[in-house]
């Protein structure tokens, strides 16, 4: 299992949870290899996000559409895609 670890800013985090809603949950939970996601609001512009994905190479492919599709509101700071050694 692997997980794409991402962290933005946001600068309108109402429009920003109306898209992840609208279209970026129903989006990704299409992607091939797609297990959950985890979204979480860092202070009053930031946030972070985890999704995991049951190969490297469909971690990979969402990184890439995390990086290039996130809607105008969130910029990312950092994608990486790792491993996951445990998980409950």
């Amino acid at each position: 299992m692997y997980a794409v670890v991402a962290r933005s800013t946001i600068t309108d985090f109402e429009q920003a949870r109306k898209f992840l809603r609208e279209e970026g949950i129903p989006r990704l939970s299409q992607m091939p290899g797609f297990i959950s996601g985890h979204w979480v609001r860092l202070g009053e512009n930031a946030g972070a996000s985890m999704l995991l994905f049951e190969s490297e190479e469909a971690a990979q492919a969402a990184k890439e559409r995390v990086e290039t599709a996130s809607p105008p509101m969130v910029t990312p700071i950092s994608v990486e895609v790792g491993e996951v050694q445990e998980h409950t």
